[in-house]
């Protein structure tokens, strides 16, 4: 593949190795800084003190490398706030206890049931100056409007530190709060709020109070509520007030990256905005009139859409592509995406790690590299017929690149994806065109009926069309297994057989044969895995008992619950190990796995006196003299779930520690695993 050969990928490739790098194995930051100074003063004094050198390129290669290597691991390091002395999780003092903390409100997330939920920047805890976002949740019945952007709380609440998950192979909330540099969760106490008469008023203030204003003066117009959830998702990037079954709908249709502004939607501004300025004249000066517009407009959108990972990236790229257009240059699209990605992950590192980053940039690649090569397939000269299959191979060419992420982050594959898009496109298009007109007037407070129900009635017949599609259940596969090796080596298997498919010569195809035979290896080793793991697991759930055993990829389960079976925390576990539920039992007082003999005391707490087990369980809160019990059967530990009291639990625990013995509570620790 040619665009390897670009000097700018191998230093790009340099640079994403970096900041894994930094994020994976934590490297000293005094030893990485010390050495990009080092091979940055090499690489000058080799630039100007040896130009004569025959060896000189290579040499000056390979330190440009390192030297990109290095600047990614620093950018990881500086951006990763959690080394400053001043945030505030480097201090153990302020967690789980009650403090009182003064903290900016910085963007608006989707309530709960009970809460607001919000992100917000600390700035005193306990009258101490500290940093660092955090994630705060408010009761309703305390606040019941909500809180708008810039305003300065001081509440007493307490803070608690960012958990793993509970149960196995569940989605890691805490660890994704973590890549957003939010380290713990603030819940306020009722009635302890207090409000500050003046916001901080900064950039993130005003562009949300355009945006409020714009959502208010729609509101006021009797427009659908519904599809205004839809158009602010569509338009302004602000998804809080969709509701779950709209965007399972669009999950199931296939086209939930609609409801995320990315570059399908920078891409219709775009065009709209040049469409918008084509009378202004190609002069010298109206191209620079033409630019600045662009620019500011492409600006003032990413604010407005809340800077998320993927529109900063195609307001950038399209930033680059209006630039190269004004320098009346052709520009190259994969340099254009490099120079972006380099570009926003060196000053938002922690981008590399967003799941719609990575899913934009695979998408973006593979109809840059791959479409047109389908576009030639068929060529028809019907001007209907080309648009629809321009449409088809656009989709196509990125669904097929982003297909394995998208299974081993989501597990699921919509069947009817290009329907969806052949259908959605063209009116998604149309949406944004009137949804940009109809936003402008609404921020000035200009509300049209005869301009507003155009917009209103195109959402409805888009939400109408994704509905119909998402109830073809049948076309939905769901629950596919898949893991790192299948995802690595998939995409050797689709690069190599587009290599070949592009220029279907005989090595190119030995490739294909090679990358094929690594697919199936990877497959080999994870069935061999799989047959050669077996687990003991006591599962964290509330007021209920759940323990699953595996071998290989049979599991039995054994509980008291009959609906324990479709949990979703239950079917996480198992598509994650390619496993099955062989039988589900009740739950018996004696467990053998291994060498280990394992005693299980519900409700009644009885057990005999001459048992001697290796653990012992605790569930249904049990009426136990837990002293007398550990002196009589002397276990290795005591394990309790998540269907005891919690006052129970915190006595079992102190009589543990009082006699030494480890104590496992679920509810703290999450659930418990012998292997």
């Amino acid at each position: 593949m040619k665009v390897l050969e670009f000097p700018l990928v191998r230093i790009t490739l340099g640079f994403l190795l970096g900041i894994l790098t930094a994020f994976y194995f934590s490297p000293n930051p005094n030893l990485v800084f010390g050495l990009l100074f080092v091979f940055s003063t090499v690489l000058i004094l080799l630039f100007f003190g040896t130009k004569k050198s025959q060896n000189t390129p290579f040499y000056f290669g390979i330190l440009a490398y390192s030297i990109s290597f290095l600047i990614g691991i620093s950018s990881l390091i500086i951006q990763t706030n959690s080394l400053e002395k001043s945030n505030y999780s480097s201090d153990n003092s302020v967690f789980e206890k009650e403090v009182s903390i003064t903290l900016i409100i910085r963007e608006k997330l989707k309530n709960t049931n009970y809460n607001q939920r919000y992100i917000a920047l600390v700035q005193t805890i306990d009258n101490k100056n500290y940093s660092g976002r955090i994630l705060v949740s408010i009761p309703k019945k305390n606040i019941p409007n909500p809180i708008e952007t810039g305003t300065i709380l001081r509440i007493q609440g307490t803070l608690v530190k960012n958990k793993k998950p509970d149960n196995p192979n569940q989605f890691d909330y805490g660890n994704y709060l973590k890549q957003k540099q939010i380290y713990a969760q603030l819940y306020a106490n009722s009635g302890n709020i207090e409000r500050s008469l003046e916001p901080q008023k900064d950039i993130w203030y005003y562009t949300a109070k355009i945006t409020t204003r714009i959502t208010h003066n729609l509101e006021k117009s009797d427009f659908n509520k519904t599809a205004l959830a839809v158009a602010t998702a569509l338009i302004l990037g602000q998804r809080q007030d969709i509701a779950p079954e709209i965007v399972q709908d669009y999950q199931y249709a296939g086209a939930v990256h609609i409801l995320s502004v990315s570059g399908l939607h920078v891409g219709f501004i775009f065009l709209f905005l040049n469409f918008v300025l084509k009378p202004i004249p190609n002069t010298r000066k109206g191209s620079f009139i033409k630019l600045t517009i662009l620019l500011t407009s492409l600006l003032f959108f990413a604010l407005l859409a809340g800077l998320s990972p993927s529109i900063v990236r195609s307001v950038v790229m399209f930033s680059f592509v209006a630039i190269g257009l004004h320098l009346r240059r052709s520009v190259n699209i994969y340099h254009t995406l490099l120079v972006s990605m380099m570009l926003i992950l060196l000053f938002q590192a922690y981008f590399l790690f967003d799941v719609g980053f990575q899913l934009s940039y695979l998408a973006v690649f593979f109809i840059v590299w791959f479409q047109p090569i389908l576009s030639k397939l068929w060529e028809p000269k019907n001007k209907i017929l080309k648009y629809s299959w321009d449409i088809l191979t656009v989709s196509f060419a990125a669904q097929i690149g982003t297909l394995p992420l998208s299974l081993y982050y989501f597990h699921q594959f919509p069947g009817l994806f290009f329907i969806t898009n052949l259908a959605v496109i063209p009116l998604v298009s149309i949406i944004m065109f009137i949804g940009i007109v109809v936003m402008a007037f609404a921020a000035f407070g200009f509300t049209a009926l005869w301009l507003n129900k155009p917009l209103e009635w195109s959402i409805i017949l888009l939400n109408k069309i994704i509905n119909t599609i998402a109830s073809f259940e049948q076309f939905i596969i769901k629950d596919i297994p898949f893991n790192f090796s299948l995802l690595t080596s998939s995409y050797v298997l689709i690069i190599a057989l587009i290599i070949w498919f592009k220029k279907p010569y005989f090595n190119r195809l030995l490739l294909v044969l090679i990358s094929i035979i690594t697919f199936q290896l990877a497959l080999l080793l994870t069935h061999w895995q799989t047959q050669n793991q077996e687990e003991w697991i006591v599962f964290n759930v509330k007021r209920n008992t759940l323990i699953a055993q595996r071998h290989g990829n049979e599991v039995s389960l054994y509980s008291n619950d009959s609906v324990a079976r479709k949990s979703k925390m239950l079917n996480s576990y198992l598509v994650a190990n390619f496993s099955q539920i062989k039988n589900q039992k009740p739950l018996q007082h004696t467990a053998y796995f291994k060498e280990n003999k394992i005693l299980i005391l519900d409700s009644m707490g009885i057990f005999p006196k001459n048992i001697k087990p290796d653990i012992v369980v605790l569930t249904q809160s049990p009426k136990i003299n837990i002293d007398r019990m550990l002196l009589e059967i002397k276990p290795k530990i005591v394990i309790a779930d998540g269907s005891n009291y919690k006052y129970i639990v915190k006595q079992w625990a102190a009589s543990c520690k009082k006699q030494k013995i480890p104590f496992h509570a679920t509810a703290e620790k999450g659930f418990y695993k012998l292997n």
